[in-house]
């Protein structure tokens, strides 16, 4: 049976890997950032932890270079070595799952996210189109059947080619894109759910909903319905994503959804 998935999820924001038009020509520095965050999360109480190259702004819309391949990988087994108790998830921006299994199975994670995984979406990369036929036949060929997708339903940064429910869009998230998990975002990073969209995805699914952008410690209690969240700048001492994990802010914000759930 598959282990629990976890409810307290920790995101690193990779700093910019080789390519990238930000990258500073140091990937030791990068990694060790990584390792840093994963060791705070990990003290501070989380029980998750996704990796992403959020610092390679402007994004690739759909397949990123092997040298990014390589450096996630680094970067995710760093983050394994320094928090190997804490489930580990991968995420390929802007939507590269088949990269995301194949760091997944190299650093033995067990989750990737996926932002579009049916259907297609308008986004700041141009338009990008769901590939769930595609993981799931990897993910099978791979033999990993065992790591989870994390799926995004209207995911943030993007808006859809026509207007449907959200609700609509989750039910075939789950039953036909076979979604192990789905993911509530707002209108972009750092940005609040709609209470209402979140409470149409819980009603249209069984599986686990995680709220996935936008959560403080005072919104915690607008989320208690949904199996968990993910969360990443309110972790930073400024607020912004892609600055290094605050342990203290990371220790209150684990404390208080604690709190929130007793």
């Amino acid at each position: 049976m598959a282990a629990p998935l976890p409810s307290l999820v920790g995101v690193i924001h990779l700093r910019a890997l080789p390519e990238s038009p930000r990258y500073d020509g140091d990937l030791a520095a990068v990694i060790a950032s990584a390792a840093r965050d994963a060791r705070a999360l990990a003290e501070a109480g989380f029980d998750g932890i996704i990796v992403e190259n959020f610092g390679d702004a402007p994004f690739v819309p759909e397949h990123v270079s092997p040298v990014t391949v390589a450096a996630m990988t680094a970067c995710a087994l760093a983050v394994r070595a320094a928090a190997p108790s804490l489930p580990l998830g991968i995420n390929v921006l802007r939507n590269d799952a088949e990269a995301a299994l194949a760091v997944a199975v190299a650093s033995s994670a067990e989750m990737v996210r996926v932002n579009v995984h049916t259907g297609a979406r308008v986004t700041d990369q141009g338009l990008i189109q769901g590939r769930a036929h595609e993981t799931l036949r990897l993910r099978r060929a791979l033999g990993a059947t065992a790591i989870r997708l994390l799926c995004d339903v209207d995911v943030k940064h993007s808006a859809p080619l026509a207007a449907r429910p959200i609700g609509e869009e989750a039910h075939d998230l789950e039953g036909r894109g076979l979604a192990d998990a789905v993911l509530v975002t707002g209108s972009g990073t750092g940005r609040g759910v709609n209470r209402s969209d979140l409470a149409a995805v819980l009603a249209a699914v069984r599986a686990p909903v995680l709220v996935a952008s936008g959560v403080t410690v005072s919104t915690l209690a607008d989320v208690r319905a949904a199996h968990g969240v993910i969360v990443g700048s309110c972790l930073r001492a400024s607020g912004q994503a892609g600055d290094p994990v605050d342990l203290d802010l990371a220790r209150r914000f684990a404390d208080a959804y604690r709190a929130s759930r007793a």
